[in-house]
């Protein structure tokens, strides 16, 4: 038995209409979902995206309660073709590029922050692949 992949990834956040504007006004992710002063939810390839209200998401409810806090941390993986183009994307919407790294064998990423202070990166497709 073996895992495919993390199909879900969660960032906490303070303001939903923010991270809107953020992942979707600037990034271009797709909203998928929404429960207002709660959560909202972007897909991003074939994940998704869920940015959650900890307040509201640690009372539980339907499902069991979680929340957290801090600049947490995750990787968009986009084609080497793209690469460019996504760290211009990023930087003409007006978001700064903390660090571009360079992880030897041909592989780039770039580093920046989200409205709050999640560290996101973008990264060359096949990085971390199985060899």
């Amino acid at each position: 038995m073996e895992i495919k992949k993390i199909k879900e990834t969660c960032l906490y956040i303070a303001d939903l209409e923010r991270s809107r504007q953020f992942y979707n006004g600037k990034l271009g992710l797709p909203v998928i979902g929404e429960v207002k002063d709660r959560h909202i939810f972007f897909r991003a390839g074939e994940s998704v995206l869920l940015c959650f209200v900890p307040e509201a998401s640690k009372k539980g409810g339907t499902l069991p309660p979680h929340f957290g806090s801090g600049q947490l941390h995750l990787a968009f993986e986009v084609s080497r073709e793209d690469y460019d183009d996504w760290k211009s994307k990023v930087q003409e919407a007006g978001i700064v590029v903390e660090q571009e790294y360079d992880w030897g064998r041909g592989f780039l990423s770039f580093y920046f922050r989200d409205p709050d202070q999640h560290l996101l990166e973008v990264v060359m497709e096949g990085m971390w692949e199985k060899k």
